[in-house]
């Protein structure tokens, strides 16, 4: 038996967290940006993903009005550092509604390091960097979609496995429904099956 809900019979609040505990788990952009005043902000967001390959482009989904949307648009420039698992404490600690003027950075104690391509800093202490500026924004419905074109991407060489990443290295954070959040978890691999090797798939002479 399931249960139906329908959107418009419940409140805003109650359906986005019934969407927050059923789209799971949820990756991180731990965005840095600058206000046009020079204030750096540092902020969670777990609606982001990849948009584009090439050009490469990721986009990250800011609810309501915050921070990172405001100084994004006003300096067209933002970094994706990696949210991993061993600041786990300082992510969710960023993700506090502190006013404008107070930088994330100093408030949590994560260092800046200089980016390569863009003015707003990097954290130090993550093992990713992914230097965005800014291609659109598109406002849907309370939300807007942020969509930035990475320009340069800085790894630790730690986490990498030759010249790819380990995921294992890397420990990423995921966001749950509630407070809850999720590491890695058990890892699998499988390869993905061509039409041409399918059980029964006919191949008709000469190909």
């Amino acid at each position: 038996m399931r249960v139906d809900v329908n959107p418009e019979a419940v409140g805003r609040r109650e359906f986005y967290a019934l969407l927050n505990s059923v789209v799971v788990p949820r990756p991180i952009a731990w965005v840095s940006s600058r206000s046009a005043e020079g204030v750096l902000n540092l902020a969670p967001h777990s609606f982001f993903t990849v948009s584009s390959v090439q050009p490469p482009m990721v986009q990250f989904t800011s609810v309501g009005r915050k921070d990172s949307l405001n100084n994004v648009e006003a300096t067209g420039e933002f970094v994706v550092n990696f949210a991993a698992e061993q600041l786990y404490e300082q992510v969710n600690a960023s993700g506090t509604n502190f006013p404008a003027e107070v930088s994330e950075f100093e408030a949590i104690g994560v260092t800046t390091e200089p980016s390569r391509t863009v003015a707003v800093p990097r954290v130090a202490e993550s093992p990713v960097a992914l230097e965005c500026t800014l291609h659109t924004t598109l406002e849907l419905g309370d939300c807007t979609l942020v969509i930035g074109q990475v320009r340069h991407l800085a790894i630790d060489a730690d986490v990498l496995d030759g010249d790819h990443p380990d995921v294992r290295r890397l420990r990423p954070l995921a966001r749950l429904g509630k407070d809850e959040w999720s590491t890695i978890g058990e890892v699998r691999s499988i390869t993905r099956i061509r039409y041409s090797d399918w059980p029964g798939h006919f191949t008709p002479p000469g190909e």
